[in-house]
């Protein structure tokens, strides 16, 4: 039995809170703010998050910081990744180096093109550090449907201990050193997420869905290899598996804010219909800004910025994707190689 930190009450960290409690762990939830937190401790359930759904017994639900960190063998950062950053600000006056932490959200900074382990270790350096991702819905995970992720370190040993604490029969967990693959790849499936939406919106079919999720791994891929990924990661679960969870899912507000930019929306109104944090938008410009560091051709990427960013038209960003100067499918591929 382990004591568990899981800073952020928002879906995916409540979703992870009652799976550790379901695995006999000591589970406390923070939460950003103490009438949230009060509202858990009171009703067992988070409503306007996963309506329905009652929480197991026996999870501390606490807004102290300083309380809540105190003798945790393991901190699970599951804030939007907009607020990783800040949120290890805060938990900054109260950590010791060595400690473990991982992360499960998804997303690169803009400003400084890190990823979510880039700023943990900008802030709280030396830390024993990992994530956890993978296609993996908290409103199915919190209802005990199969699913499958990966727990990814440098550490072997941390690696190990996160997915020992986090499997069961509903909840498969894989181990990676490629932690930079891992992150590419949850992050930008978001920025492809929103394409996806788009063409649905713009009532496109099954085709055109195909495309995107084929072509869009291949930028992602393309990206993560030249900064030190391995190919298999973008082959497996936190590659092609979560930008088709992400692209073709109910859940997945990347999708449905697309989807209302593709029936006419502004991105703007998008999001204030969607309702919650949409990362693919954060993380649309970043993706752009890694391209351009590393020299790697990004078209739907960049499609998708000018539309969020520039105020071109869906239907203009599908015409210009459409047109490119013809190409062969695969650059590595010659006539006389086969």
């Amino acid at each position: 039995m382990s004591d568990v930190l899981v800073l952020g009450a928002g879906s995916w960290g409540t979703a992870l809170a009652a799976l550790l409690r379901w695995n006999g762990h000591n589970v406390t939830l923070w939460a950003h703010r103490s009438d949230e937190a009060e509202l858990l401790r009171k009703t067992g359930r988070n409503e306007s998050k996963l309506p329905g759904i009652n929480l197991p017994e026996g999870i501390i639900y606490t807004s102290d910081l300083s309380q809540a960190l105190n003798n945790k063998d393991l901190v699970v950062l599951a804030v939007p990744s907009s607020a990783e950053r800040e949120t290890c600000e805060k938990i900054k006056p109260y950590w010791e180096k060595g400690r473990r932490i991982i992360t499960v959200s998804k997303g690169i900074e803009s400003d400084t093109l890190m990823t979510q382990c880039d700023i943990i270790e900008d802030v709280l350096p030396g830390s024993e550090l990992g994530i956890l991702s993978g296609p993996s819905h908290a409103e199915e995970v919190i209802r005990h449907m199969p699913t499958l992720v990966v727990a990814g370190s440098e550490s072997r040993e941390l690696a190990m201990y996160v997915q020992e604490l986090f499997m069961n029969e509903n909840f498969r967990v894989y181990t990676s050193p490629d932690v930079i693959g891992i992150e590419i790849g949850g992050s930008l499936k978001n920025v492809i997420a929103l394409a996806a939406g788009m063409s649905d919106g713009l009532g496109f079919g099954d085709n055109a869905k195909a495309a995107l999720i084929t072509r869009g791994i291949r930028e992602i891929s393309s990206l993560a290899c030249k900064m030190g990924a391995m190919q298999e990661t973008l082959s497996g679960l936190t590659g092609i598996g979560d930008l088709i969870v992400t692209c073709q899912s109910v859940h997945s507000r990347n999708r449905m804010a697309g989807y209302l930019i593709g029936r006419g929306k502004t991105p703007k109104e998008a999001l204030n219909e969607v309702k919650m944090v949409v990362e693919g938008i954060v993380s649309a410009r970043a993706a752009k800004g890694l391209g351009e560091k590393f020299n790697v051709e990004l078209p739907i990427i960049d499609e998708v910025n000018r539309v969020l960013f520039e105020g071109k038209d869906v239907k203009e960003a599908v015409l210009s994707l459409m047109t490119r100067d013809r190409k062969k499918e695969n650059e590595n591929f010659t006539w006389d190689s086969f």
